[in-house]
């Protein structure tokens, strides 16, 4: 099983050490010891708890999709040419990057502090495991 030490935790989770140590005192959050008798998160315990933490932001479409990876945030940047635009979202702690035409960058008003939904709809996900040799 993954193990965490509160310090790995805390950056996973983008909050202090501390916060970590409250979490565990208050019993929100189960920790143990490691052999070196350091205090440490199971990692099945430290997701289902990031799972149940996690705040999304309300989506203000109103629209129904088929799409469940959705994304409310703020434009934070627009770079546009004649042809095509790069629109940068900050979405909690997410940064999302779409490309899209200038002509639907014009179309949606698109501008740094515009409420937005980034839609992700892939067919493929690549996913990683750091320090993973293979």
């Amino acid at each position: 099983m993954p193990q965490f030490r509160f310090s790995e935790a805390a950056r996973l989770l983008g909050v202090s050490d501390d916060t970590i140590r409250r979490w565990v005192r208050g019993g929100q959050l189960a920790a143990g010891e490691d052999a070196s008798g350091r205090k440490i998160v199971d990692g099945a315990e430290l997701a289902a708890f990031a799972r149940a933490q996690a705040e999304e932001a309300p989506d203000p479409s109103g629209v129904g999709r088929s799409a469940r990876n959705r994304f409310v945030g703020l434009v934070t940047d627009v770079v546009a040419d004649r042809v095509m635009a790069k629109v940068e979202l900050q979405c909690g702690p997410n940064r999302i990057v779409s490309l899209m035409s200038t002509e639907a960058v014009e179309e949606l008003d698109l501008r740094p502090g515009v409420l937005a939904v980034a839609v992700v709809k892939a067919t493929q996900v690549v996913v990683e495991i750091p320090g993973a040799t293979r």
